[in-house]
């Protein structure tokens, strides 16, 4: 192949291994640390993501020209893994052979993005002049370097808000038809989803059968057909559900809803879902849509504030380059989408959040750009779509507070269900804390002081309301009068100084004086700290009678200002055009959500010093990370969220499925479908649900093994972090470890992966590393010498089939935080027993990381030698469970394959 002329520009690589400097003439050599920052602050160097170089080299200053910033203007909305490997495979080139050849890499990259530049099939091409132009005045360092390559069009280029095409109204959709749909139907459709001449697997067949009986004709009102049905790894599950759900959604003209708990099971059926339903159909309208919370999606009004000024410095580059991947996006997804996970880590701060609608504060028609909107389009392709993709907490926000009711689902799946508990129980929470009332203040107030950013008030939202109706101009005036009693900017130093301004700081002051002087934990600055709302002195529950009134007092007049709106579009005067219609509408369900959300802070404050409600649990907590308070709360949460989940969710739906690898509790000694039954909130509802199961087709006897280590003792730092080392060498990398503590994770990592990186074995690490989790576990996926170490959104956020994961190591048993939550529902849910059911459950999902197709083998390693045998039967059943010595875990890792558990003469566990 012929490779591009490199770039005549230096190029630094820093790893844990070392670091290393190529001359703008060639020649690479390795350099110290203080000649490689020397080099980078002396002239613009090229780099592969300056965060992360910056933090292998202890420079936070460090800045150059990042090859992933000139990626992602050449080739916005393309994906591409952010390590030298990756961009080489993107740009077509060779990947390095080692870390030394990294910066020949990164100068031959440089040359083929500026080639791409200069080629007339160069597929991104337009709007790059524009942009350029605009990066040169903001001194975006490759401005100068790219912009001699790219051509001025012979005609001026359209702004990306002219280009963007614009959604269209639609009629609403019929209720679908009431079908039964027969196992001949959908038989023959799963035949054709899974491909002529496919295995024809029984498990699976058995599965798409007992998910068809969802999709009958719902008996009687609030009585939903419910099925429960665990598929073990490889029975296929994703078009074991997909084949009924599409032979009953081109049968009924219905549409079917699957939530998932991660974005990457969303992308792998969005993937999988191409099938049965081809990308468009006739009409140009798609079948399937990706539908997320508002806060994934790109703000079009906050993009264009940023581009006219709103943002500066590094913000406003971003915002350049978020515009040209607005150009080119499939459906504007912010948040796990096709914009790059790393871009926003590029630059340090929060500049994606800024441009998504974060705090609710749509104007929706009142908006210029309310046609061409990401937002708008998903939520309308959603209603005539035959599938939509959604997620746990939008599927349940939507049922609870849809701005439509006749778009709410009625056929559910949820897969992932094992997490449809902990999904409830966040959505059905009530949080009174200082960050959600200051949101709560800039959404009434719009922007304080000096405050930069396109943030608009009440007032400004709904000018034209209050001078045409002056009772609701009252209620606007009166709304906002009441709102400066809420927090405002400097709340937490004001706490700290004991001098807090208005009922609602005075409150938060209270409870933060409590909580420091109830707490026994023990527990140095950095931790969370939280006490039982109980017994609490009378200074919190004065303060808190006086902050409920002030929250009353902001409640009555957005409840009268909600009855205006009502009054206005029941008897719409001249001027109240389709446009205004529609932004009234949305400000209607918007002042609905705070008002409920303010009687919910209500009623957690009148509850405060009267009896214990059973049916809740209440605490205070100060919220701290890394020795800083960043909050101050006082929690609701159901003891039971699946009561609210069943009266909002299930009830009303006709036909749902939870449905899982690990649904049910992996014990001998009872009932295995109760504790799937108590987590999925079918006790709350009048109908018996289907329970089905379809074991896994693995052969775990002959490809798995969990090694239960047991001369690693608990708290010996040194011995963890080389037990972490020397397994992650015997591998040969490919290992994903799993920490139940940050700081413990971060001092393992601190102690291994200089030396590792130095054999070649790069170890990537949850908060450490500078990048987000979703790109850590592409750059996991894509090197098999690579290896992985994170918390709790690892256990079962990965799916790594093959080569690139063959060892998963749990630093300790996953025991549950004895916060107060957890200890009032241990009690209620039987003691030690709920414990092993959360265990069990955790042990079985980090254990579903490691098989996850029929060729995969590898080795589940335990490093504790308090290992209970009761919870071994966590591990599916035949897997061959060993106690043994590092060293004798060490030979069989070592050895590359699974072998006999008759072989070792420790290999007989104790009960």
């Amino acid at each position: 192949m012929t490779l591009p002329d490199p770039l005549s520009l230096p190029a630094l690589h820093a790893s844990h291994g070392g670091h290393w400097l190529r001359s703008a003439s060639g020649g690479t050599q390795a350099v110290s640390k203080g000649d490689a920052i020397m080099a980078a602050a002396d002239t613009p160097v090229l780099m592969l993501n300056a965060p992360l170089v910056a933090s292998r080299l202890g420079y936070p200053d460090l800045s150059g020209l990042d090859l992933l910033e000139a990626f992602a203007f050449i080739h916005p909305a393309r994906f591409c893994v952010p390590t030298p490997r990756g961009l080489a495979e993107a740009l077509g080139l060779p990947p390095p052979e080692d870390d030394a050849a990294v910066p020949e890499l990164l100068q031959r990259a440089a040359g083929a993005l500026v080639a791409a530049c200069q080629d007339p099939e160069w597929f991104e091409r337009e709007g790059a002049w524009s942009a350029v132009q605009s990066l040169e005045r903001l001194r975006w360092p490759w401005a100068q370097v790219l912009r001699p390559h790219i051509a001025k069009p012979e005609k001026a280029e359209r702004w990306l808000f002219a280009r963007l095409p614009e959604w269209e109204e639609t009629g609403e959709r019929p209720a679908p038809r009431q079908v039964e749909l027969s196992t001949e139907a959908v038989q023959a459709q799963l035949a054709r989803l899974t491909g002529e001449g496919a295995e024809q697997r029984e498990g699976q067949r058995a599965y798409a059968a007992d998910v068809s009986r969802i999709f009958a004709p719902r008996s009687a009102p609030g009585r939903p057909h419910l099925a429960l049905a665990q598929a073990g790894t490889g029975i296929g599950k994703t078009l074991g559900y997909l084949a009924p759900a599409s032979v009953w959604a081109g049968l009924s003209g219905g549409t079917v809803w699957v939530s998932t708990f991660t974005k990457n099971l969303q992308r792998q059926l969005r993937a999988e879902s191409r099938r049965a339903w081809p990308v468009k159909r006739p009409d140009g309208t798609p079948p399937v849509v990706v539908r997320k919370g508002r806060e994934n999606y790109l703000c079009l009004l906050n993009l264009e504030d940023a581009l006219q000024g709103g943002f500066a410095g590094r913000p406003a580059i971003l915002a350049q380059l978020v515009a040209r991947w607005g150009a080119y996006t499939r459906d504007g997804d912010m948040i796990g989408g096709d914009l790059p996970g790393w871009l926003g880590t590029l630059f340090r701060k929060r500049g994606i959040a800024a441009l998504t609608d974060q705090r609710g504060e749509c104007i929706y028609a009142g908006c210029p750009h309310y046609r061409k909107c990401f937002i708008e389009r998903a939520a309308r392709d959603s209603a005539q779509a035959d599938l939509v993709i959604a997620n746990h907490a939008l599927v349940m926000v939507n049922a609870a507070r849809a701005r439509d009711p006749n778009q709410r689902p009625t056929r559910l799946i949820f897969d992932e269900g094992h997490h449809v508990f902990d999904a409830a129980d966040s959505t059905f929470a009530a949080t009174l804390s200082g960050q959600e009332t200051i949101e709560l203040r800039r959404w009434i107030m719009g922007p304080e002081k000096e405050s930069r950013g396109r943030r608009r008030g009440l007032a400004a939202r709904l000018a034209d309301v209050a001078s045409y109706d002056d009772a609701g101009a009252e209620a606007i005036t009166a709304a906002c009068k009441a709102g400066q009693l809420l927090p405002s900017d400097g709340w937490l130093q004001r706490l700290a100084e004991n001098s807090p301004f208005g009922p609602l700081e005075a409150l938060l002051a209270a409870v933060r004086t409590a909580t420091y002087a109830r707490d026994e934990s023990g527990q140095e600055a950095g931790y969370a700290i939280e006490t039982e709302a109980a017994g609490l002195p009378g200074e919190v529950i004065e303060a808190a009678g006086r902050a409920a009134e002030a929250l009353a007092s902001i409640r009555v007049p957005l409840i009268r200002l909600g009855g205006r709106l009502e009054a206005i579009l029941s008897e719409p005067p001249d001027w109240l055009d389709a446009q205004g219609r529609a932004r009234i509408e949305g400000a209607r369900f918007a002042l609905a959500w705070r008002i409920e959300l303010l009687a919910a802070w209500e009623s957690l404050l009148d509850r405060l010093g009267g009896p214990a409600d059973p049916e809740f649990v209440d605490w205070l907590a100060v919220d701290r990370s890394d020795a800083r308070e960043f909050d101050v709360a006082i929690h609701r949460r159901w003891l039971d969220p699946m009561k609210p989940f069943a009266r909002v969710v299930l009830e009303p739906a006709h036909g749902v499925l939870l449905t899982s690898a690990t649904l049910t509790d992996r014990t001998e000694d009872d009932d295995l479908w109760a504790s799937a039954i108590a987590r999925s909130g079918a006790a709350h509802v009048e109908v018996a649900p289907l329970l089905s199961a379809a074991e896994s087709p693995f052969d775990y006897a002959a490809r798995a093994e969990v090694l239960i280590v047991t001369d690693i003792a608990k708290g010996d730092l040194p011995a963890l972090a080389g037990a972490y080392a020397r397994i992650i060498e015997a591998s040969g990398g490919g290992v994903l470890g799993l920490f139940t503590a940050i700081r413990r994770l971060r001092a393992v990592h601190g102690r291994i992966a200089d030396r590792l990186a130095r054999a070649g074995l790069p170890v990537y690490a949850q908060h450490v590393d500078p990048i987000d989790t979703g790109t850590l576990v592409d750059i996991f996926r894509d090197d098999p010498r690579a290896s992985l170490i994170g918390t709790d959104a690892l256990r079962d956020g990965v799916d790594v089939p093959g080569h690139s994961l063959r060892c998963v190591v749990m630093e300790q048993v996953p025991w549950p935080r004895p916060d107060i939550l957890h200890k009032a529902r241990r009690l209620a849910g039987g003691g030690s027993a709920y414990d092993d059911r959360i265990i069990r459950a955790r042990l079985a999902q980090a254990f579903g990381r490691l098989i996850r197709s029929k060729d995969d083998h590898g080795h589940f390693i335990v490093l504790s030698p308090a290992f209970p045998s009761r919870l071994l039967s966590a591990f599916p059943k035949g897997t061959p469970v060993l106690r043994v010595t590092l060293d004798e875990a060490l030979q069989r890792v070592r050895a590359g394959v699974v072998q006999e558990a008759s072989e070792h003469a420790g290999g007989t566990l104790p009960s």
